[in-house]
């Protein structure tokens, strides 16, 4: 499972030039499914699946804003995932991935998104590239995206995934840019960040992601022990005299999410967590 290639379900390439200004339908299923064929060449049965998920999200308040809901529809989560969990790719559920860990939930990831409040042109750093689908999603909200994945096979597999899909016509990919390396360290060079999404589980806030995170900037990170996280919205503010503040909340209430370990690089290998 772990080497399981990520191979196009063979969909036509998007017929329809990236526009920000274009929204797909949202009251109705069969005008988003009727849409999405005809300006993004997708799949009739996954867009279905993706609109009933869709109306969950908004049922159990996981979008918050136009925006939101427009990047969750605009996403065809089905190429983010294993050929044998694309029956599921839509399940609240997290699914496997390969390597020991998951693509989480729809409705956690449009939580967590819908939580920084992403603008146009603001620089979001995500931390755990995984599946790929969460830069894919944050890719429809602003041009500028940065993401860290620590296992090197899953990083390489998923460049090459946003690759095919550039070729296939989905230009908005191409505001994201990856690498392998050890996300508790962030991504200095490109630093500060608007925003920061952490999509590995931690027992603290990392001090360098704090420090690259700019004055009034939010960070969504699951923090606890392990098998018991809370995802908390953490604000900083920077006072005249230079002090930093941190406001947190818990964007779930209090309750307990388990995500995979944030794992640390030593001499080049992973070994252990932070």
């Amino acid at each position: 499972m772990a080497g399981a290639a990520l191979p196009s379900p063979g969909w036509a390439n998007v017929p329809t030039g990236y526009d920000w200004n274009v929204a797909p339908p949202m009251d109705a299923r069969d005008d988003f499914v009727a849409w999405m064929v005809k300006n993004r060449g997708e799949d009739a049965l996954y867009l279905g699946d993706r609109f009933d998920r869709f109306e969950q999200l908004l049922e159990h308040r996981d979008l918050f804003t136009i925006r939101d809901k427009r990047a969750f529809l605009m996403v065809p989560r089905e190429e983010f995932c294993l050929k044998v969990n694309r029956p599921h790719a839509y399940d609240r559920a997290f699914l496997d991935i390969g390597f020991g860990v998951t693509i989480s939930g729809p409705n956690l990831v449009g939580r967590m998104t819908s939580s920084i409040a992403v603008q146009r042109g603001e620089k979001v750093l995500e931390i755990g590239t995984g599946s790929g689908y969460q830069s894919a999603y944050l890719s429809n909200l602003t041009d500028q995206v940065w993401s860290i994945e620590i296992i090197k096979p899953l990083f390489e597999r998923t460049r090459r995934l946003y690759d095919s899909l550039i070729e296939r016509g989905y230009s908005e990919y191409k505001s994201i840019t990856t690498k392998n390396a050890d996300g508790y360290y962030g991504w200095p060079e490109h630093a500060p960040f608007d925003k920061i999404i952490v999509t590995c589980g931690i027992d603290h806030v990392p001090p360098p992601l704090l420090q690259q995170l700019k004055d009034d900037g939010i960070m969504v990170i699951p923090v606890g022990p392990p098998g018991s996280q809370h995802v908390l919205k953490v604000t900083k503010k920077v006072g005249a005299d230079r002090a930093i503040t941190v406001a947190r909340t818990d964007i779930y209430g209090g309750a307990i999410i388990n995500f995979v370990p944030f794992t640390k690089l030593v001499d080049g290998v992973i070994n252990g967590r932070h």
